[in-house]
């Protein structure tokens, strides 16, 4: 890059976020990192290039809170030019539990409300530089139902359209808004599955790649849709998935013959 860029990444505190950030800031970026509980971003002190992040922990349901991760990005960095949206949480009730309600709520509030407030306030400092790329994490979720899971997979579905909608308002600015919709993924959300006895074999038997995805190869989408390689990229969500989601799972896949 010919002069130094500026990012934040939101649920930055393992996983996909780390992994994204960790490989922004190996290209050259600024970084501005994000997580619910400051103990989960100290990874950023013993960093290879620690002086490249900035952390600052805090709920990303609060619209204080995106205000000040977008100031910290300006004052400390000198600018946004990209900002990845990937804070998110899972744990549906059921559907008759005394308290479904307020965990429907909640999920709703960090996996969309937080995507929207994202957006808000990163495109009011893009707006004014001409440029900027927004994106967020969708998931394969949005695209249909997992047994108890409705809430996870209303907020994801939301999140594609919030995509279409904010690249639709914010592109005469010169801003694009992409999301990445990862499939089964080895991170901290997906950790409680290794307990399980092969619960991750067999669903890595309904994936044509026939493996589960690494958090590393997310973080490749996530700085492709930022880079001028995808310039004319706005408005979509690309699946990074190992094929999961071009499976109709009528039938088992094949093996080799």
């Amino acid at each position: 890059m010919s002069r130094s860029e500026v990012a934040i990444v939101t649920g930055a505190g393992s996983g996909i976020g780390r992994a994204t950030a960790e490989l922004f800031a190996s290209r050259g970026y600024q970084v501005v990192v994000n997580d619910l509980s400051s103990e989960s971003l100290h990874w950023v002190n013993t960093a290879p290039n620690a002086k490249s992040f900035l952390a600052l922990a805090g709920d990303v349901s609060s619209a204080d809170h995106n205000a000040a991760l977008v100031d910290a990005a300006v004052s400390h960095f000198g600018g946004l030019s990209v900002s990845v949206l990937n804070a998110g949480m899972v744990g549906t009730l059921p559907w008759d539990d005394d308290g479904a309600v307020e965990k429907f709520e909640r999920i709703m509030a960090v996996n969309v409300t937080g995507v929207m407030l994202g957006i808000r306030y990163a495109a009011a400092v893009m707006k004014k530089a001409g440029s900027g790329a927004i994106l967020a994490t969708a998931s394969t979720s949005g695209l249909r139902g997992d047994p108890g899971n409705y809430a996870y997979n209303a907020s994801k579905a939301a999140v594609f359209n919030l995509v279409r909608a904010a690249a639709v308002d914010l592109g005469v600015y010169g801003i694009r808004v992409n999301g990445v919709a990862p499939g089964p993924v080895e991170t901290g959300i997906t950790e409680r599955l290794k307990n399980l006895p092969g619960a991750m074999d067999e669903m890595a038997k309904r994936i044509p790649l026939r493996r589960w995805g690494q958090p590393n190869e997310l973080a490749e989408a996530f700085y492709f849709l930022a880079s001028p390689a995808a310039s004319f990229i706005t408005g979509t969500t690309l699946m990074v998935d190992g094929g999961h989601s071009a499976h109709a799972a009528h039938f088992n896949l094949r093996d080799k013959e």
